[in-house]
């Protein structure tokens, strides 16, 4: 999922910024765990990921005998950033002031596990566990999320299983159990422990969603799907007019109507699923695409049958004659997809302009075979999305170490932050054309001239695979939903090749791509598949 991006006028700019001014002198000056929560938070999901750091540890500096700021700080670094160390000396700095801090305790041990110091944070929590009987629940709860987090799921899994067989189960424990035997690629036994969590917290949405993509990944897409689609919209808390309209089912009578399908989530869920535009148009439905800039030029060129508008703009003012709107996740839903069998096989269905791909392939060094190269997704500000960036990410030197040297030229279609490792990179060139690319639409052309696209599972990937170019992708350990638990194919991307971590760290997948990469290149010939 991705934040939707604004667009704003230079006065709306110019206004924001000195709103954002002032509400930073008023934090500064009389901060409170309220304000610096609110404040420090609304700069990651804007991803201004520095200035939510400085203020946070501004405030500390200000004010370094308050210990609830202090605790503030940490949790909020801990939950957006993977700065470790400096959230285990904020906890630090919290226990010289009160030494019997439960909720200082408890971070340092977070911190300690997530840097790599498992011996330690577990070891902190077992302490603590002894010296607060009546925490025991909480802190086990904690541990076990700890430790799936940051990538050690057996040793959450044997914690959580021993404590479920003595002692009481509470909601967190069973749905933290669920969690770990999705990300551990046994989504089947993952159900059965989110029907007990549910059976204990009906309406709690967290535990719902996850159910749902533990349904998906197991395969159940008759069930998965439908729960899928009961979810509040997830847009950032954006609410756009359009959404109070009659939400899209399946099964809705679309002949004659105008239907707005509108972006949430992130960019690649957007290319993943817009494939169902023409199973709507098909039923005489009067299809608008509402996308943010990105994509707009992209969409527009592969729908010409739809009116793709731009979601900021669109969302400004009420327009009527509308008589169903849905966010485009839910169209495998609205399509009916109860089996793999079900996934619609249009591909190709995105296009590139013609001119576009011509004046990129003029660029394009003519050494053949051309590889394409992404090694990290975007750095999302939401807790929950900013540690499963870290977790699909790795960094160009580990990419570049385990691919090279290789016989073929690489061309870099990484964009965002990490882009900047290219500077640092000096193995053998990766061509940069990034620097002319404006939008989606462009990079579908670079595409187009590429013979292989080798990516962590990032929006690019799903344009690639949409664009029919052989793909492959290289899955964290705990696999995204939409790849299954296991195999090396996927039905929704009949060109892609997928190569699965089975642990935390991407060397040992790397090193499989990098033989895999060469015997490719060694057998190579113009049309070669993945």
């Amino acid at each position: 999922m991705q934040q939707i991006e604004t667009v704003s006028s230079c006065e709306g700019d110019a206004t924001q910024s000195l709103d954002a001014d002032l509400s930073k002198d008023t934090v500064l000056q009389s901060p409170t765990a309220e304000n610096v929560t609110t404040m420090v938070s609304d700069l990651f999901l804007k991803g201004e990921v520095l200035d939510a750091v400085r203020l946070a540890l501004e405030v500390v500096a200000r004010h370094p005998d308050n210990v609830i700021l202090t605790l503030v700080a940490a949790t909020l670094l801990a939950r957006h950033t993977a700065l470790y160390d400096v959230v285990a000396t904020l906890a630090r700095r919290a226990l010289k002031l009160e030494p019997d801090s439960v909720g200082a305790q408890t971070i340092l041990a977070d911190a300690l596990v997530a840097g790599g110091d498992v011996a330690g944070g577990c070891a902190l929590f077992a302490d603590m566990m002894a010296r607060y009987p009546g925490e025991r629940i909480g802190l086990c709860e904690h541990i076990s999320f700890s430790l799936v987090d940051a990538g050690y799921p057996f040793e959450a899994l044997g914690i959580l299983t021993a404590w479920l067989q003595e002692g009481e189960p509470s909601f967190s424990l069973l749905n933290n159990m669920a969690c770990i035997l999705d990300r551990m690629g046994r989504p089947a036994e993952a159900v059965s422990w989110y029907k007990r969590a549910l059976a204990m917290d009906p309406g709690n949405a967290t535990a719902a969603f996850g159910y749902s993509l533990s349904l998906l990944k197991a395969g159940n897409f008759r069930e998965g799907w439908a729960r899928y689609a009961e979810r509040v919209p997830l847009t950032n808390s954006v609410t756009w007019w359009f959404m109070s309209l009659p939400r899209l089912r399946h099964g809705d009578d679309v002949s004659g109507k105008k239907i707005i399908l509108y972006q949430e989530q992130g960019l690649g869920d957007t290319l993943h699923f817009i494939r169902f535009v023409p199973y709507l148009q098909a039923k005489g439905a009067d299809v608008t695409i509402v996308v943010p800039k990105a994509l707009l030029r992209l969409l527009t060129q592969s729908f010409p049958g739809a009116s793709v508008r731009l979601i900021e703009e669109f969302g400004r003012e009420v327009e009527d004659g509308y008589s169903y709107a849905a966010p485009i996740p839910d169209l495998p839903f609205i399509g009916g997809v109860m089996s793999e069998s079900d996934i619609p096989a249009n591909i190709p269905y995105f296009r590139a302009d013609a001119g576009d791909i011509a004046k990129f392939a003029a660029e394009l060094p003519s050494r053949r075979p051309r590889i394409g190269l992404v090694w990290a997704g975007e750095r999302r500000g939401r807790p929950e999305l900013a540690a499963a960036d870290r977790r699909r990410s790795t960094t160009l030197a580990m990419l570049g170490e385990a691919l090279t040297p290789v016989d073929a030229t690489l061309v870099n279609i990484q964009f965002g932050v990490p882009h900047a490792e290219i500077a640092a990179w000096h193995g053998q060139p990766v061509f940069d054309p990034m620097g002319g690319v404006r939008d989606m639409a462009d990079t579908a052309a670079i595409m187009e001239s590429l013979d292989l696209f080798i990516s962590v599972d990032t929006s690019p990937l799903h344009l690639a695979g949409g664009l029919g170019r052989p793909t492959w992708l290289i899955s964290r350990w705990d696999a995204c939903w939409r790849w299954g638990a296991e195999g090396d194919t996927s039905a929704w991307y009949p060109t892609m090749r997928v190569f699965r971590a089975q642990e935390r760290t991407f060397g040992p997948v790397l090193r499989e791509v990098g033989e895999a990469l060469r015997e490719w290149v060694k057998d190579w010939q113009p049309g070669k598949g993945a």
